[in-house]
């Protein structure tokens, strides 16, 4: 036995480890060539699972209010429209930013309607014209509103992972005139922020964030609240905001959940009446505002969204934070024993588990029963197992083991047949490896169908006799190494060689049907003739004397078995036996008497004659035998290019034949006539002739059936 079968289950054992050091590898060092698609091939099916498992409900009283391009460009509001509307006026009057009136204007027609909470996903950094009646609106709505700041902290991003003291320490607040200082503790402000995961997509979010890096925090700290969390406060829903600094991975509601409402629309009479039922839309309503415009570049890509409206990600935040819809991810060292189990896994089942399909069956099986609980666990438990890394440890060392036991048998397979092919034709071998048992079972005996080729060289045994025999054996095997593929190539089986001769056989080991045996048996004899002629052509050019053979073919019904001794260490010899075999070794040998070089029985020509063009030879009675049997000459392929003007003269040729055989002499004479005039070297034509004069000087009595009795073999 090869080293390789004897160390087998280390070998596979080396597999699941190399896998399993590969993955480990990738945590390490996520970036590095090769290795950065398997945390990235995670991020994207826990993605997957955000966008088509469940989502968190949508919360009908959240309002998305954008500013987007129709109100930062107002072209649909008329002047007249505008008329007496202040805040239409002040959003015509000069680009965004508009005067902070516009916003105090806004509270008080929402605030008016019904709306419970107004949230501002804006930064008023800045002083701007009406600050004094913003201030006055956030005075007097102060427990129902919170508006934006901004921290500007060195966290990683696409280009850095680099934090400098400086970046962690900058925060941008409502400038004093709206909230007077410290404006970071009041409630009435909340950061805006979202930090995205390495892969710029935005997963998790911060109730809270220290004003220092994790290794400095201490007494001196200062702890910032989300615009979420100053919101739920505010709801009386404090209960639902994590008491923490830690980011939160959350469940995203659908896709379109909050689309936004224009803001012009809200000052428009005609949409504020038609699209808001003067303000009964915004009853207990609680309502962002933000851009929604391309232009603003307020985006943020998200497992369910790669361009959400930053004011979007909010709102889907409190829902959230309302429905406890928070996402638990595993530790990473419980991940790794998910990678080494996978391993260990894929290891037992490709060593115990030996037949092939059987074993691919069961790996899918563990593959689809891994995801079927990822996804279960996700949906009711809102639990991010690990799923990519242990599949790919999993996958590839089930890929790859099988890839190795699939190696090993085949190499110990090629070696079988090698061997084998030595002794024993290739379709031969192919059905004894794949098939032993139906090939024993039907080599015991049985009558089959079959399509028999015999081929001979002409004239080899004088040739043999004045040839060097060192150059004459290595022409013939020239020959016969030219022939044979020929008969394999076209699903034959090679039954022996006799000296020069072979004999090959179709439907014996496997059968497509005896129409087809017999094409393919035909196919090859032709192709027999083609090499050759190719043979032939490279011989002379070397001097070396061409040769010619014949070929004969039969289809009948034959005795198929193993002829041979059954004592152990004895030879069986897989054969056929019978009349339709004897007929085509007869047919071989005509091929000398009719000079031409394939002969083909009359039952094998039925088969073929949709394919092949025949003409028709004699009616003979070969030795052994007492019914007459048609045989007829391979002319060539329908398929291929024939010619034309053979063609037509061969029809004038059978013309001719029938009329022989119908005792019609002189009509048969002037058609072979005719026929000769245009092919002066044609044997067969030549010899009708012959038997034509001579039968019209001579006419045979009324037994004469025009069959050719041949008394030799």
């Amino acid at each position: 036995m090869h080293w390789l079968a004897r160390h087998r289950l280390v070998l596979l054992g080396l597999i699941a480890a190399s896998w399993t050091a590969l993955v480990a590898l990738a945590h390490f060092f996520p970036s590095a060539p090769f290795l950065s698609g398997v945390w990235n091939g995670e991020r994207s099916f826990s993605d997957l699972l955000r966008r088509d498992g469940r989502k968190t409900a949508v919360h009908p009283d959240f309002v998305f209010v954008g500013i987007d391009q129709q109100s930062l460009q107002p072209d649909a509001v008329g002047a007249e429209e505008a008329a007496g509307n202040r805040a239409l006026q002040l959003m015509l009057q000069k680009p965004y930013p508009w005067s902070r009136e516009v916003w105090a204007l806004l509270m008080d027609q929402l605030f008016t309607s019904g709306a419970r909470l107004v949230m501002f996903d804006i930064v008023f950094s800045s002083t701007n014209e009406g600050d004094a009646a913003f201030h006055a609106a956030l005075d007097k709505y102060r427990d129902r509103v919170v508006i934006g700041s901004n921290i500007n902290v060195g966290r990683p991003d696409l280009n850095s992972k680099q934090t400098t003291e400086s970046e962690a320490n900058q925060i941008m607040l409502p400038n004093q005139s709206l909230i007077p200082a410290p404006q970071g503790m009041d409630d009435r402000v909340g950061f805006v922020n979202f930090w995205r995961d390495l892969d710029g997509i935005v997963r998790h979010v911060e109730f809270h964030h220290s004003d220092l890096p994790a290794g400095q925090r201490g007494p001196n700290e200062f702890i910032y609240d989300s615009m979420a969390t100053r919101a739920l406060k505010k709801l009386g829903r404090g209960d639902s905001v994590p008491n923490d600094v830690d980011s939160h991975a959350i469940r995203f509601g659908p896709e379109d959940a909050y689309p936004p409402h224009p803001l012009y629309e809200i000052f428009l009479p005609k949409t504020w009446h038609a699209n808001y039922q003067d303000g009964a839309f915004f009853k207990d309503k609680i309502v962002v505002v933000g851009a929604a415009a391309q232009i603003q570049h307020d985006f943020l890509a998200t497992p369910i969204d790669e361009n959400m409206h930053g004011p979007d990600m909010h709102l889907h935040t409190l829902a959230a934070a309302l429905d406890h819809e928070f996402l638990r991810e595993v530790p990473i060292k419980a991940d790794f024993v998910f990678i080494i189990v996978a391993a260990l896994l894929a290891w037992l089942v490709v060593t115990f588990v030996r037949r092939p399909l059987f074993c691919i069956l069961v790996l899918a099986g563990i593959v689809v029963a891994y995801l079927v609980a990822a996804r279960i666990l996700y949906d009711r438990a809102g639990l991010l197992m690990m799923v990519v890394p242990p599949l790919i440890v999993f996958g590839g060392t089930g890929v790859f083991g099988l890839g190795f036991e699939y190696a090993l048998e085949r190499r110990e397979k090629m070696r079988t047949r090698r061997t084998l092919e030595r002794y024993v034709s290739k379709n031969l071998v192919k059905e004894i490896l794949e098939n032993p048992g139906g090939y024993y079972s039907s080599m015991l005996g049985s009558r089959k169908p079959v399509t028999v080729l015999f081929s001979d060289l002409v004239g080899f045994t004088s040739l043999s006799e004045q040839a060097d025999p060192a150059a004459l054996v290595s022409q013939l095997n020239r020959y016969l190494s030219a022939m044979v593929p020929t008969v394999f190539d076209n699903g034959g089986t090679l039954d022996k060689f006799i000296g020069d001769a072979i004999m090959a056989v179709w439907g014996n080991v496997s059968s497509h049907g005896m129409a087809e045996d017999a094409k393919a048996a035909v196919r090859a004899a032709f192709g027999m003739r083609k090499m050759l002629a190719k043979l032939n052509e490279e011989w002379r050019t070397e001097g070396v004397i061409p040769l010619a053979f014949g070929v004969g073919i039969n289809h009948g019904e034959a005795v198929v078995g193993n002829i041979g001794s059954y004592e152990p260490h004895e030879r069986l010899d897989p054969t056929v036996i019978g009349d339709a075999v004897n007929l085509a070794s007869r047919l071989e040998a005509l091929t000398r008497e009719y000079r031409v070089d394939i002969l083909i029985g009359a039952s094998a020509a039925d088969l073929v004659r949709d394919e092949f063009q025949l003409r028709s030879v004699d009616l003979v009675q070969v030795k052994g035998k007492t019914e007459p049997v048609d045989v007829f000459a391979l002319v060539g392929s329908r398929g291929e290019m024939v010619d034309h003007e053979l063609s037509k003269w061969l029809e004038s040729y059978e013309e001719g034949i029938r009329k022989f055989r119908g005792r019609k002499f002189t009509e048969a004479k002037i058609l072979f006539s005719q026929f000769l005039e245009f092919y002066p070297d044609d044997f067969l034509a030549k010899m009708y002739l012959d038997r034509a004069l001579r039968y019209e000087k001579a006419p045979p009595d009324e037994s004469w059936n025009a069959v050719e009795i041949f008394t030799k073999k």
